[in-house]
């Protein structure tokens, strides 16, 4: 059995705050219209392919790399607790494959706090995601939803 240590060694955490309340943040997060805004790399236009939130719901959507290859992530949603957390399977291929991602927002007012964990199969696959540059690109496409939540609220 996997111990919270264990979990540690294999985990990639990101934390940011963005100036949204949480009930946006969260809208951001869970609704289709809004992940096709941001919930890619950068300069990859995203089709939501199915978006079905609820725990046990399938999430796929797909996107052209600049050279033209295809990419695909898709994923089961595992916990949803709104607003605060959701948790999901997550691949994103042909790069990623077999993690969890799991969200955490917590309300300061007019600010959300956001913890966001790539949770990898082992150790080694954490650190070679890491070597890839994982953290950056995650970087960037949470950059991208700081620059989208503005226009959700206008």
């Amino acid at each position: 059995m996997a111990t919270n240590e264990d979990r540690a060694s294999r985990t990639l955490t990101l934390r940011r705050t963005y100036d949204a309340p949480i009930t946006l943040v969260w809208e951001a997060w869970t609704q289709a219209e809004h992940l096709a805004h941001w919930w890619a790399p950068k300069g990859m236009a995203m089709e939501v392919v199915e978006h079905d939130f609820r725990v046990g719901g399938q999430a796929k959507y797909t996107m052209k790399m600049p050279n033209g290859q295809p990419f695909e992530a898709f994923g089961t949603y595992q916990a949803i607790e709104a607003p605060t957390r959701l948790e999901t399977t997550a691949n994103f291929l042909p790069m990623t494959e077999g993690v969890t991602l799991v969200v955490t927002l917590t309300d300061q007012g007019d600010q959300t706090d956001f913890k966001f964990e790539v949770i990898h199969p082992t150790e080694a696959y954490k650190k070679q995601q890491e070597d890839m540059g994982a953290l950056n690109g995650w970087g960037g496409v949470f950059q991208q939803l700081a620059d989208y939540l503005p226009t959700m609220a206008g």
